[in-house]
């Protein structure tokens, strides 16, 4: 359930902190938690005080994500490979290495397809 594609919040510019958790699946105060650990990761709050993220607010959540609970760095870490990288080149890296999984997956399928294919 990523930002975009048919759901209906694809729309959406902002998203309150319970819809971010929904999409990333990191609970809202990991997320709180975490803007203490990366100070860029300030969303703006509205008039009540709620936190309104945006797309690229999440996808960087998503890559943060990936690097502490899948790549097991430690937060020091995850921090300083972020900073080395840069956002934007982070977030590229991040949409890379999913997309290669991607391939790699579809690359397994079709093998099986043709060995079926072959049998039949």
């Amino acid at each position: 359930m990523a930002p975009g594609g048919n759901d209906p919040a694809s729309d959406k510019r902002y998203f309150r902190i319970g819809e971010v958790a929904k999409i990333t699946g990191v609970k809202p105060y990991v997320l709180r938690y975490w803007e203490s650990e990366f100070r860029w990761m300030a969303p703006q709050k509205s008039k009540s005080k709620q936190r309104l993220y945006r797309r690229r607010d999440i996808d960087m959540i998503l890559l943060i994500k990936k690097l502490l609970y899948e790549q097991r760095y430690t937060i020091a870490g995850a921090r300083k490979k972020l900073r080395e990288l840069g956002s934007g080149r982070a977030l590229e890296e991040g949409s890379l290495s999913v997309e290669t999984d991607h391939q790699a997956r579809f690359r397994k399928i079709r093998k099986e397809l043709e060995q079926i294919r072959a049998m039949l």
